[in-house]
C-alpha cells in the first residue's frame, strides 16, 4: 500500500462524518490515525445503517485503517491521557482533528501550553462557532429550493457539506503541517461548514447569477440546467440520464439514435443555435420531445447496446441494491475495493481511498475500522511509554477501556 504519510501522526476526536471521512483520507495514504472516543463510543457509535448484530456500518466505513483509543474524558486523568496522546513528541506528529467543541482541556490554548508547534483543525457549524450541521446548512443555501419541480423544497440525502469539509480539513491539515516543516509553528486552522457551503456555491456562479443578472436558478426537475440533459423512461420501468455539454457529445446522440435529421429542424424552428449549449437548454423540450419515444421503444439494456461505444454520455438510474447488483465497477474487480474481514461485522467489500499512484504498485490501504477502544493499551504503551502495571490500573480504575 502507498504509504505516502506514514511519517505523520494525528488524533482525532469525531463524530459523524466530516472529521472521520478526513481522518480516514490521512489514514487510507499510510498516517497513523489514532481516534479518541469516549468509553463506550462517541454519538456517533451506532449510527444507522447497522448490521443485524447491531453494529454500525456507518462507523466501521468511517474509520477504516485507524487506531482506536477509548478513555474516561469526563474524568480529570482520562482528560490528560488524551491531552498527553495529542502532544506527545515527535517531528510529524502534534497534530489534533476535530469537529466538536474545542473548549477547556480540548482547546488551542491549553494544547499547545504543552506543545507550542501544535497544529489544530477544527470544523465548526457557522464561522461565529455557533453549531450547525450538514441539513440545516443545505436547506439555508438555496439547492433544496432549485431540486424538484418547484412547490416543496426538496433534500438530497448526500451530505455534500459534510463531505466537502471532511476534503477541505485534509488539505488544510497537509498545508499547516508543509508550513510547521519550513517554519516550526504550529497553529490552529479553522473552517466553518457554513463557509464550505458559501464557497462552493460561489464557486459555480450561482451567487453572481443573482447579483449580475438578478437571476435566481428554478427547480426545473431532471434537467441540466445551461445545457440538455434530461432523465427518459424505458419500457422495462427503468430510466436513462442523457446529457450533451460538448458539441461531439449532441451529434453523438443524433447518430446514434438514427435522429439526427430531426433533431437539426429544432434549431430553425425555435430560432436557437443547437450548436451552442444555451441553445439546447431553451430548446430541451423539444429535444425531448423528439428522443422520448425511442427510449420508450427499449428496454435499459437495449439502449446501453445502442449507446456502447458511440461517445454518447448518458447513464442509468440505479438504487443502491442495483448499483451493487449491476455495476462491475462496484466490485473487486475495480482495485478501489477489497473483501476485508471487518471485526463485528464478518466479510465485506469496502473502497480503499479513490486517489491512485501507479508508481508506488499497490492502490490503497484496505485496513478495516479498529474495534473500539482496540489499541489503547498499544497506544499507551508504545506511544506514552506506560508500564503493563500502570495501564492495569487504569483499566480497574474505569479511565480506559
Amino acid at each position: 500500500m502507498p504509504q505516502l504519510l506514514s511519517d505523520l501522526r494525528v488524533v482525532e476526536i469525531s463524530a459523524f462524518v466530516a472529521a472521520p471521512l478526513g481522518g480516514m483520507t490521512l489514514a487510507q495514504l499510510g498516517a497513523d490515525v489514532i481516534r479518541i472516543d469516549p468509553i463506550g463510543g462517541n454519538i456517533d457509535y451506532r449510527r444507522w445503517p447497522v448490521s443485524p448484530a447491531g453494529t454500525s456500518l456507518y462507523w466501521t466505513a468511517l474509520n477504516k485503517a485507524k487506531r482506536s483509543v477509548t478513555l474516561a474524558l469526563d474524568k480529570p486523568e482520562g482528560r490528560e491521557i488524551a491531552q498527553a496522546i495529542i502532544t506527545a513528541p515527535g517531528e510529524d506528529a502534534g497534530i489534533l482533528l476535530t469537529n466538536l467543541p474545542a473548549s477547556g482541556w480540548m482547546s488551542h490554548e491549553a494544547l499547545s501550553a504543552a506543545r507550542v508547534d501544535l497544529i489544530m483543525l477544527r470544523l465548526t457549524g457557522n464561522p461565529d462557532g455557533s453549531a450547525a450541521i450538514d441539513y440545516t446548512i443545505n436547506c439555508a443555501g438555496g439547492f433544496p429550493m432549485a431540486t424538484g419541480r418547484g412547490g416543496e423544497p426538496v433534500n438530497h440525502v448526500l451530505p455534500a457539506w459534510d463531505i466537502a469539509a471532511g476534503l477541505y480539513l485534509t488539505t488544510g491539515l497537509l498545508a499547516a503541517e508543509r508550513h510547521r516543516r519550513r517554519t516550526g509553528q504550529g497553529q490552529e486552522v479553522t473552517v466553518a461548514l457554513a463557509d464550505v457551503m458559501l464557497a462552493t456555491i460561489g464557486n459555480l456562479g450561482y451567487l453572481a447569477d443573482v447579483r449580475v443578472n438578478s437571476a435566481v436558478r428554478p427547480p426545473i426537475g431532471n434537467d441540466l440546467y445551461g445545457a440538455f440533459g434530461r432523465d427518459f423512461p424505458t419500457s422495462d420501468g427503468r430510466r436513462a440520464m442523457i446529457v450533451a455539454i460538448s458539441n461531439r457529445q449532441w451529434r453523438a446522440i443524433g447518430k446514434a439514435t438514427g435522429l439526427a435529421d430531426r433533431l437539426a429542424m429544432i434549431g430553425p424552428l425555435m430560432g436557437v443555435d443547437m450548436e451552442d449549449e444555451g441553445g439546447r437548454f431553451l430548446a430541451r423540450d423539444a429535444i425531448s420531445a423528439v428522443l422520448a419515444p425511442w427510449f420508450a421503444a427499449r428496454t435499459l439494456a437495449e439502449v446501453e447496446a445502442a449507446f456502447a461505444g458511440s461517445g454518447v454520455l448518458w447513464g442509468p438510474y440505479r438504487d443502491f441494491g442495483q448499483l451493487v447488483a449491476e455495476d462491475p465497477r462496484c466490485s473487486t474487480v475495480n482495485p478501489l475495493f477489497r473483501e476485508i474481514e471487518q471485526p463485528e461485522v464478518g466479510r465485506l467489500m469496502v473502497p480503499g481511498s479513490p486517489l491512485s499512484f501507479p508508481a508506488l504498485g499497490e492502490r490503497t490501504d484496505h485496513r478495516p475500522a479498529p474495534r473500539l477502544g482496540q489499541d489503547t493499551d498499544a497506544v499507551l504503551g508504545d506511544l506514552l511509554g506506560l508500564s503493563a502495571a500502570e495501564i492495569g490500573r487504569l483499566h480497574d480504575s474505569g479511565v480506559v477501556a
